[in-house]
């Protein structure tokens, strides 16, 4: 069977377990739950903590596993992104208070706090910055106003917090997260079971960001209908009953689809319909 770790818990937990359900995948019924077994596709998951999942892949214990960005690289483990999962996204920023810190060469000679200590001391190596780098649990916003730090480094969504305790990004984001699909380094990336879990994932992914759009239009509109909905491939175009008219089909982006519509409706299409997908491959 093929191994595979989940989040247990934590902000990817919940749409990692959603994303493997639409790609088929028996999910436990508890949140108390380690470990259950999808015989039908012959997948064992093991409901790990986040931050260790990079370490268990690594391990060579565990086949594949599902984890953010961030949390791989900061455990150092020998362990790689496949497949990028387009949730949990997070931007990784220092912060500090305001005029104590302008670039990140200010950084020299200071103390950072922060949850992800391996990201950090990788950067600070990278770039040939000079500074210490304490490790704490939780909110590291008040290390600053406790004196064990001048900078912080930590997940920024929307800056809100950071305001709060009177600090202020600084520079340019040391990097970016979502989760991600992750294997051992070097592991044969030609295994059939891992391959047809990855087609599952990205099938989801699309279908999560296309709608199938259907449509009739006089024939002298095809092209210019076409122009606006070319499909992945090409759309599907059958001849109705009434002569003049075709039916059309495509696939079009989720987020566009709206505008599309109304463009289709003033070249004269009519009947124009989207329907959600549900599953594809490619």
């Amino acid at each position: 069977m093929l191994r595979i770790a989940v989040p247990n818990k934590g902000s990817l937990s919940g749409p990692a377990a959603e994303m493997l359900h639409e790609a088929g995948y028996q999910q436990r019924r508890e949140s108390k739950e380690l470990r259950i077994v999808d015989p039908v596709n012959e997948v064992e998951f093991f409901y790990l903590r986040p931050r260790d999942i990079a370490i268990y892949v690594a391990s060579g214990r565990l086949d594949i596993g599902i984890t953010g960005r961030d949390l791989l690289i900061d455990s150092g483990a020998d362990a790689e992104e496949i497949l990028p999962l387009g949730f949990a996204r997070s931007t990784f920023r220092f912060a500090a208070k305001p005029g104590t810190v302008t670039s990140p060469a200010d950084l020299a000679g200071k103390t950072v706090a922060t949850s992800y200590e391996g990201i950090v001391a990788a950067y600070l190596a990278e770039h040939g910055i000079d500074a210490s780098v304490v490790h704490l649990d939780g909110a590291v916003e008040t290390a600053i106003q406790l004196g064990v730090a001048q900078v912080i480094a930590d997940v920024v969504e929307t800056g809100t917090s950071l305001r709060n305790a009177g600090l202020e990004v600084v520079g340019d984001p040391i990097m970016t997260s979502e989760a991600v699909v992750v294997r051992r380094t070097g592991t044969d990336g030609e295994d059939p079971k891992v391959r047809q879990f990855l087609r599952r994932l990205q099938g989801v992914l699309v279908a999560r960001t296309y709608v199938m759009m259907d449509y009739d239009c006089r024939v002298e509109q095809l092209e210019k209908a076409v122009a606006l909905t070319p499909g992945l491939e090409s759309p599907t175009v059958s001849p109705l009953h009434n002569e003049g008219w075709v039916a059309v089909r495509a696939m079009v982006p989720s987020k566009e689809a709206q505008r599309i519509m109304d463009d289709l409706y003033d070249i004269g299409a009519r009947a124009i319909l989207t329907t959600a997908i549900h599953a594809c491959r490619l």
